[in-house]
């Protein structure tokens, strides 16, 4: 078994990758995702080519999915079909963990060391830039 690979972004929001989908022989990917207090989150996306699974672990995240809001706290699953808007925040006081779980596992842990290298420039990443990574990856912005 290998320890999971860390990829923090430095903006109040780690995802530690466990499982890549070179390890699942692209079957899915598995990563925990920790939400600090008052992290930079990302925008309202839809995914174009996979399925995702959120499980709570820690603390109480608020999961707006198309117009469903709702909470998930430690123990609580959902399933987020591809091509349904969702967007997530942590708006407690405490750290947030959860598990996610894509399917088929052709979204990786390359994607977020991409974000990382355009969050490292210093200044806010250029949306454009921004946008052309999540499209790469299959993740669709939507204006919220």
């Amino acid at each position: 078994m290998k320890a999971s690979e860390l990829i923090d972004l430095g903006n109040g929001l780690e995802i530690h990758f466990c499982l890549d989908a070179g390890d699942t022989n692209a079957q899915f990917t598995l990563f925990k995702v920790v939400i600090h207090p008052n992290a930079k989150v990302p925008a309202a996306h839809f995914h174009e080519n996979f399925d995702e699974t959120l499980y709570g672990l820690k603390g109480s995240l608020t999961l707006r999915v198309d117009d469903q809001l709702l909470q998930l706290n430690p123990g609580d699953h959902f399933f987020i079909k591809r091509g349904r808007i969702h967007s997530f925040i942590n708006e407690t006081t405490e750290t947030v963990e959860i598990l996610a779980f894509a399917n088929p596992g052709v979204f990786t842990a390359d994607y977020f060391k991409d974000i990382l290298e355009l969050m490292k420039a210093g200044a806010p990443p250029d949306r454009e830039r921004l946008k052309n990574v999540m499209l790469q990856y299959g993740l669709v912005p939507v204006a919220s």
